[in-house]
């Protein structure tokens, strides 16, 4: 029995639902994904709840409204492949891969990929790949992608990730110093890939992104 369920539909209804995040698939995943296991056992009772959380590493757990806005707005339709720069605790990933047909997540904390990856396959999200590495150069080998996620703030947009979309592919980053960002969406133009087109999510607060085109340890 999952006594988590009523925590979960709380947190959709009055965190996410509340603040016009309205794709019904985004709301019906995270009714379903049980962010609880991605924390650890002492703070299992505060998964459901507003905000952040340590999950080892210095890195943190998103803000459950935070991961449903910047899922939103990447815009699956489950064909997609996505490159997630970022596993940390793997909530986000599995998100996406419960709304993708791939997902390549890339983070730097050989530690924190391997507890992600666990959780992942209990979670059955068997079309996830994660690389240990930096961040920030993408994933040439698997690139183009539809859709770019990145759960850590740069200093400014990350080129790499850019040459990686495909026209009409969209990014979402956080970009700012290392206290306060903006989280923006790009989309690539269909028409000239040298344009982006930018949209402003809002104020947001993010670990770093650490790495060639982030910030230095």
């Amino acid at each position: 029995m999952d006594r988590y369920k009523k925590q979960r539909a709380r947190m959709v209804e009055t965190q996410i639902r509340a603040r016009l995040v309205n794709d019904p698939h985004v709301l019906k995943v995270m009714e379903t994904i049980p962010r609880h296991l991605f924390v650890d056992e002492g703070l299992m009772d505060q998964a459901y709840s507003d905000n952040p959380l340590p999950i080892g590493e210095k890195q943190t757990i998103s803000q459950p409204y935070i991961v449903a806005l910047m899922t939103q707005a990447l815009e699956l339709k489950g064909r997609e492949r996505v490159l997630e720069i970022g596993t940390g605790s793997g909530y986000q990933t599995a998100i996406l891969a419960k709304l993708a047909d791939r997902v390549f997540s890339i983070e730097r904390v050989a530690a924190l990929a391997a507890r992600a990856r666990k959780i992942l396959d209990r979670l059955n999200c068997y079309n996830v790949a994660i690389r240990v590495g930096d961040g920030s150069y993408g994933w040439k080998e698997e690139a183009p992608f539809d859709a770019i996620i990145t759960t850590a703030a740069a200093p400014q947009v990350p080129q790499y990730l850019v040459e990686q979309l495909i026209p009409g592919g969209r990014l979402i980053v956080p970009v700012g110093s290392r206290d306060v960002q903006t989280l923006y969406k790009f989309t690539r133009s269909t028409e000239n890939p040298a344009e982006l087109k930018k949209e402003d999510l809002g104020g947001c607060r993010f670990v770093s992104l650490i790495g060639e085109s982030g910030w230095k340890e």
